[in-house]
């Protein structure tokens, strides 16, 4: 059964929606955007056992410039973070270059619990060889608009790539593993969770207190603490103080950033959605879009971004956006399919989708000019007894006997060759590039297929006319007339004969 011109376009359209919202996955599989504005509007609570030790403008102005201290205050400080009960630390101050205090720290940088903070591009060998404590890169994820969204466990080693290059921990995952999470070294961006500051928990510690004692104990026992510089006015020191910016665009010391990414690795890891999960995903609704056809698109849109808050809050992260531009392909796709009808509709029969009499106007006119090289034919076919079908079983039994007239005519259709319905009970056939051999050979082939057709117990009766441009023939209309000629001839001969 053929299809109408209203669902003529589906088997265009949905591969279509296929392609395209595989390629949009493809091309869009992260929502940036869309996991800041989340991120921001659904902080996560700060973590209570991650403590910040920082070194302020207090410590600065007491102590001097960091790269001209004495070696021996993060001694001092970790005895006292020792003697407290700290569970581990993170040092995010660069210390890697030599002096003549090194081996005074011994002691102090070779604890299991301390972690200590390399550049990248260093690893623990660029350490002095006394200090046994671990290592981790202190690096974040910085975007090309300068914001920290992500951070990693382990970085790839500078200067190798592939599958084998080597990967060395992060600062922030060696910390969270001596505090007791296990955390796989892999170098995938993990999403860093944003938190308020929460007036209700301890403050960053200072530095200088640290190192003289003026702390309680109590609020520092089994605490996973992070020293780092907060001072204000650093920017980029080079010394592990990197000045950023968070989500909400704030400019926030590095070492609070890192403190973020130790409270992220303790928390529940967020799930990203797999890409070949987005890519179906995103199909699905383009082809659900295309299939509803309206304007449920949007509505599908608006689910799939609806979707990404509680799957949010679920760790789970979704391409929202992705999947909502997918839907709104779908819903273009049907504009588009409903555009293309709307200009056509007005040349196309409903019932058998090919062209009504005005479309065979417009081509026969259209390729009257090349009959010279290329002769044109046109067969004119109608049924006899059609009407009687109409009045006996009705419309439906009609528009079936059409439709079965139709496909037996369309099998015969050769390339380039165009059918159209001439009137309610009545075809043409406009035939490219055919003299009058392929006529006869045509006409003769489609009658003898129209002359076993029936309709229950009504005898039926089709009548296939013929003609071909010659010379004689100027005009399309004479070659109308010619081939309704040879119909009415043939008509005539038959009723003749019985």
């Amino acid at each position: 059964m053929l299809l109408s011109p209203e669902r003529s376009l589906a088997r265009y359209t949905v591969p279509a929606a296929i392609l395209l919202a595989a390629a949009l996955a493809l091309l869009v599989p992260d929502n940036v955007r869309l996991e800041d504005a989340l991120n921001r509007a659904l902080p996560s609570p700060s973590d209570q056992r991650v403590v910040v030790v920082g070194i302020d403008d207090a410590s600065l102005r007491d102590y001097g410039r960091l790269d001209t201290w004495p070696r021996e205050l993060y001694g001092q400080a970790l005895k006292t973070l020792d003697e407290a009960g700290a569970r581990a630390i993170g040092i995010d101050v660069i210390l890697s270059d030599p002096t003549q205090n090194d081996q005074r720290l011994a002691d102090a940088f070779s604890r299991p619990n301390v972690v200590l903070a390399t550049a990248p591009g260093e690893d623990s060998s660029t350490a002095p060889p006394d200090w046994r404590s671990p290592t981790g890169i202190s690096a974040l994820n910085i975007g090309s608009d300068g914001i920290v969204r992500s951070y990693q466990a382990a970085y790839r080693e500078t200067g190798t790539a592939g599958p084998e290059s080597r990967l060395v921990p992060s600062l922030a995952r060696q910390v969270a593993v001596i505090a007791g999470r296990d955390i796989p070294l892999d170098a995938t961006p993990r999403v860093l969770r944003y938190s308020r500051p929460d007036l209700q928990r301890l403050p960053v510690l200072s530095f200088r207190d640290v190192v003289n004692g003026n702390v309680r104990y109590s609020d520092l026992q089994g605490r996973v603490v992070l020293i780092g510089l907060t001072a204000s006015g650093l920017g980029s020191s080079g010394l592990g103080g990197q000045t950023l910016r968070d989500v909400t665009g704030e400019v926030v010391p590095g070492a609070l950033l890192q403190a973020r990414a130790v409270s992220s690795l303790l928390s529940a890891p967020f799930q990203q959605v797999p890409l070949w999960l987005t890519v179906l995903l995103c199909i699905l609704a383009a082809v659900a879009a295309v299939l509803a056809r309206g304007l449920w698109g949007f509505g599908i849109a608006l689910v799939a971004l609806s979707l990404a808050l509680p799957l949010w809050l679920a760790n789970i992260v979704l391409p929202g956006v992705t999947i909502s531009l997918a839907a709104i392909l779908g819903t273009a796709l049907v504009a588009l399919e409903r555009w293309w009808n709307l200009r056509h509709l007005g040349t196309l029969d409903p019932l058998t989708g090919f062209g009504n009499r005005l479309a065979f106007t417009r081509a026969i006119e259209h390729r009257w000019t090349g009959r010279a090289e290329r002769p044109l034919g046109l067969l004119l076919v109608d049924l006899s007894g059609f009407r009687k079908v109409n009045d006996t079983y009705g419309r439906s039994a009609g528009d079936e006997l059409l439709r079965d007239l139709a496909s037996r005519i369309q099998s015969h259709k050769r390339r380039g060759d165009v059918v159209f319905r001439w009137g309610a009970d009545e075809f043409a056939i406009l035939l490219d590039n055919t003299d009058d051999m392929d006529l006869a050979v045509i006409t003769e082939r489609v009658q003898r297929t129209l002359d076993n057709i029936a309709y229950r117990d009504i005898p039926l009766r089709a009548s296939v006319g013929a003609a071909t441009t010659t010379p004689d023939i100027r005009t399309p209309v004479e070659l109308i007339e010619a081939a309704s000629r040879s119909r009415y001839r043939m008509k005539y001969q038959r009723d003749q004969r019985e």
